[in-house]
């Protein structure tokens, strides 16, 4: 087993042209990194000290290595082509191997933490800024086997996240594993004790709070708003925070970004607590008042789409005397302006659930739009305009329809 580790110890290159002899030996590698694999799977008697060492240092050699990069046009960041590192399929084995090592029956962290210390860590989580999606993935997997072995090896793992973190949103946007680390924070957040600790607190409003800035945000959405969720679920007082940070930094001139604003604002309303609700009602209820109305069509339907969101039109409710007055305006004037039927008749719809839930008030603001308009109409007549608009609409917009 130490020959083998020391055949695939040899680094090869599979850039341009190789000769039979060298193409033979790269073949051997690959067939010697299986063997190793099944070895580790099925004898971890095997495992002893002088072969962990031997396997550490030849992992080393292999996967710690100055990233490729892809060249101009080929898997750049703004192209739509995947870069596949040449090299993948040697240190995709490779990490495999080390991931079967430490979930065998062989492992035993106190033999293994003077070779998986500080500066191995260090440079494992280097390797989450390659280009190839696929070795982010597997190295994700890596670390987070290690958080979960070792754990005295927790808090550098935790730090070393935080300082690339830090790096992301305040200096140099380059680097690319933040899904990847967010993915593992999400799970290392889940396990957070409850009350959270101060220095959970400040990682949140200093560090995680901040991604929303970044330009390549809609990267990482899923799993920032994941950990995010996960934090007004624990500490249901820090909603106003994040939600009153989210609404300060609002990308009012990027759509696509915008509707993901909106989705996870509706993920952090589901776990939010009534009486948070009730801090951050009336900043959100302006924002998504101007979103209703929107010209940009998703944007629009997003924000109407809270109203099929069962505890949120709860939440409304409870506070229908704040929330009515400021969105009414808004959807009035999309019911009569919106060049999109489906807009128009789902602000119908909204409209008619802000009748049922307080009929008075409905009346009263339709009356005070009225008599600003100097136009005579009533609530209902409201509805039922807007309504007959989009059946209009819809008719001009399919015409066999009229023939039918």
């Amino acid at each position: 087993m130490l020959r083998k580790l020391e055949v695939c110890c040899k680094i090869y290159s599979f850039d341009g042209y190789v000769n039979m002899e060298e193409e033979r030996q790269k073949k051997n590698k690959t067939e010697t990194l299986h063997e190793l694999r099944e070895a580790v799977q099925n004898n971890p008697q095997l495992l002893r000290e002088p072969i962990i060492k031997n396997m550490v240092q030849m992992i080393e050699i292999n996967v710690f290595r100055a990233l490729p990069r892809p060249q101009p046009g080929v898997g750049g960041e703004n192209d739509d082509e995947t870069f596949h590192d040449p090299q993948y399929e040697h240190v995709s084995l490779i990490h495999d191997l080390f991931v079967n090592f430490l979930e065998s029956q062989a492992f035993h962290p106190n033999t293994m933490k003077k070779y998986v210390d500080t500066s191995f860590i260090t440079q494992l989580i280097n390797l989450l800024n390659s280009h190839d999606e696929r070795e982010r993935e597997i190295v994700k997997t890596v670390l987070h086997r290690i958080y979960g072995k070792f754990l005295g090896l927790r808090g550098f793992i935790r730090k070393s996240i935080n300082n690339i973190f830090l790096e992301f949103a305040y200096e140099d946007d380059s680097f690319n594993g933040v899904g990847e680390l967010l993915e593992i924070l999400g799970s290392i957040i889940n396990g957070f004790a409850v009350p959270i600790k101060a220095e959970h607190k400040l990682f949140l409003s200093k560090v995680l709070i901040p991604l929303h800035k970044s330009r390549r945000y809609t990267s990482f959405q899923p799993h920032l708003s994941y950990c995010i969720v996960q934090f007004v679920e624990k500490e249901s007082a820090s909603t106003m925070l994040v939600v009153g940070s989210m609404l300060r930094v609002w990308p009012i001139t990027n759509t696509a970004k915008e509707i993901m604003f909106l989705s996870e604002i509706e993920e952090i309303l589901d776990v939010c607590e009534p009486h948070e609700f009730l801090n951050i009602c009336e900043p959100l209820f302006q924002r998504l008042a101007l979103c209703m109305k929107s010209q940009h069509f998703q944007v629009a339907e997003r924000a109407l789409y809270y109203w099929n969101n069962e505890y949120v039109v709860s939440l409304i409710e409870e506070n229908i005397r704040m929330v009515m007055p400021i969105v009414f305006m808004s959807l009035y004037e999309a019911a009569k302006t919106h060049w999109s039927a489906t807009i128009v008749m789902l602000v119908c719809n909204v409209l008619k659930t802000l009748m049922e839930m307080d009929q008075e008030l409905f009346d009263n603001l339709a009356q005070l739009l009225m008599d600003d308009k100097n136009e005579p109409m009533d609530a209902q007549r409201t509805v039922l305009d807007a309504m007959n608009r989009a059946e209009t609409m819809n008719n001009l917009n399919n015409p066999q329809s009229q023939m039918m």
